[in-house]
C-alpha cells in the first residue's frame, strides 16, 4: 500500500484498514508460533510497514493513535 493511496482515504477508512491489518498481523504471528510456515515470508514485514504508514498518515492529520 502506497502513501498516496492512504492519504486519499477518509479517516474512517484508515481506522478500519488499521484494525484489519492489526488482526492480520496477529493471525500471521499466531500461525508462525504454532509451527506453521508462511507462503510469503515477507508478509509480516509488509503488514507491519502498512500499519506504520497508516499511523503516520493519521498523525499528519492530527489524529492521535
Amino acid at each position: 500500500m502506497k502513501m498516496d493511496e492512504i492519504r486519499k482515504m477518509s479517516r474512517e477508512e484508515k481506522l478500519k484498514k488499521l484494525r484489519e491489518l492489526e488482526l492480520e498481523l496477529l493471525r500471521l504471528r499466531t500461525l508462525v508460533r504454532s509451527g506453521g510456515s508462511l507462503e510469503n515470508p515477507m508478509a509480516i514485514r509488509n503488514v507491519r510497514r502498512d500499519i506504520a504508514r497508516i499511523k503516520t498518515a493519521l498523525r499528519e492529520e492530527g489524529y492521535k493513535v
